[in-house]
């Protein structure tokens, strides 16, 4: 691991301020499994993020645990309207992000955040910082701020 320095990650941790670190990896973080091992964490710990397209067409990003499955159907219930999974497009014009490195900062566009109930549980988490191999530490409560995200039930296991 490294101190960041593409492009993407940097614009992240441009976002994040000094209070972050950015690191890229030569290994893919793309997904949940793959961070863990970089990382040297467990599944639990990764806090990924899922980008979903509300019935008025706001986005709706979901930062769930690694170890769980986002329930559509409780999105749907907790935003109060029909969400889809957002296409590739409709992920990088929300989060100027491709799927896979949605970092839970520095968004375009006014997003609806849900972050699980479960990530309160740790210590520190890991966070997508802008590519498929760059991830930040941060805590739980860091979290919520960093996002104005409203803790719920999202996942299922």
């Amino acid at each position: 691991m490294k101190p960041a320095s593409s492009p993407s990650a940097l614009k992240v941790q441009a976002a994040l301020g000094e209070r972050f670190e950015v690191l890229e990896f030569d290994a893919s973080t793309r997904t949940a499994e793959d961070a863990a091992s970089a990382i040297g964490c467990t599944v639990a710990q990764i806090a990924k993020s899922l980008v979903f397209r509300a019935q008025s067409g706001q986005p709706v990003l979901v930062v769930a645990s690694g170890a769980h499955r986002v329930d559509e159907k409780r999105i749907a219930a907790l935003v109060g309207a029909p969400i889809g999974r957002a296409d590739a497009d409709f992920v990088r014009e929300a989060t100027s992000s491709s799927i896979g490195g949605v970092p839970p900062v520095g968004h375009k566009t006014e997003s609806l955040v849900l972050v699980d109930e479960a990530l309160m549980a740790f210590g520190e988490i890991w966070a997508a910082a802008g590519t498929p191999n760059a991830v930040f530490r941060l805590t739980p409560a860091d979290l919520v701020e960093l996002t104005a995200g409203r803790v719920a039930s999202v996942g299922r296991k």
